[in-house]
């Protein structure tokens, strides 16, 4: 199924939030103008705000602050890509040229602070209590997993437990705050609020398996960047981790610190996953991901956004990109 079907029945919602993302780069100087311009007009799914417009649509809720709401996740969202982006020093991201390749890392750091500041503001407009909290304590969420990943970056020895903390961290608490808020913005009964942000996180860990599988058997064209990005990083995902397991003594990935030709040894690891039955296997851990995900959703009320969420699900272990 294509995302534009499953995005349907919000689709006026999603073009409101387009327009208040716009409007976020109408400021008076100039030069910040044309960053935030550029760094909000995303070739991205938007996925993260489209879990907040469905999650609020359950029970009662206040149309402008659920708009308010899911702005400023796909706010905070950009905003972490942008650091990303500067941390890696990577010089494109879905096949765009990164801020900081295009003017430099010091403004790349400075604008992602801007844009967390705004989200933190558009949350803070809900007056919710709830979500200002959940904001900042998923803003600090993030940057634990973007420190322990910095720590990590080419530690062979990290375990599967390691890589989960990591990607609960740095990818599924963005999920599962969109989710959370989105249900807090209806006022939903708490054992809803807990399926949407058991939802939002299982679908979070998912999504960046699929990512890390990506990065192996994805095109340039497809990704918008290198395959083997990752490793290229010393970010060790779950792919890396089943090779490592599987070929304990002669590993591509293992020579890395010590290789002169780093390349050459990250495409020998991608042929090799490519080449096994890894790919598959991690495959089955992301839809096992996404099956627990909606196992609780139908004791949520049945409105159409309980379907779209099934949906949203099965997209994700299938997309390209």
């Amino acid at each position: 199924m294509e995302l534009s079907t499953i995005y349907a029945p919000i689709q006026d919602d999603l073009v409101r939030v387009e327009n208040r993302l716009k409007s976020v780069s109408k400021v008076d100087f100039l030069h910040l103008s044309e960053l935030l311009d550029y760094s909000l007009k995303s070739n991205g799914k938007r996925i993260r705000p489209v879990l907040t417009l469905i999650s609020g649509k359950f029970y009662d809720y206040n149309p402008d602050n659920l708009l308010s709401m899911a702005t400023a996740v796909e706010i905070m969202h950009t905003a972490t890509l942008v650091h990303d982006d500067a941390i890696d020093k990577s010089s494109v991201r879905r096949g765009r040229t990164t801020i900081n390749a295009l003017w430099n890392e010091e403004t790349a750091v400075l604008l992602g602070d801007y844009l967390h500041a705004e989200a933190g503001a558009m949350t803070a407009s809900t007056n919710n209590l709830r979500a200002i909290k959940l904001f900042a304590e998923t803003l600090k969420t993030i940057s634990s997993g973007e420190i322990n990943q910095s720590f990590n970056a080419f530690n062979l020895s990290q375990s599967r437990a390691q890589y989960f903390q990591r990607v609960a961290q740095k990818t599924a608490a963005l999920f599962s705050m969109a989710t959370e808020s989105g249900a807090v913005m209806s006022q939903a009964p708490e054992e809803s609020i807990q399926i949407l942000i058991k939802y939002g996180y299982d679908i979070g860990v998912a999504f960046q398996i699929v990512d890390d599988i990506l990065d192996f058997i994805g095109t340039e064209e497809e990704l918008g960047k290198p395959a083997g990005s990752d490793l290229t990083q010393g970010t060790i995902t779950l792919p890396a981790m089943f090779l490592m397991e599987r070929y304990p003594n002669d590993n591509p990935i293992k020579r890395l610190l010590d290789s002169n030709n780093r390349q050459a040894e990250i495409k020998k690891a991608i042929d090799m996953v490519r080449n096994s039955s890894i790919i598959q296997e991690c495959y089955q851990v992301a839809s096992d991901y996404c099956a627990t995900a909606c196992r609780n959703l139908s004791l949520l009320p049945d409105k159409p956004g309980r379907q779209l969420l099934i949906d949203l699900a099965e997209f994700i272990t299938i997309r390209k990109k």
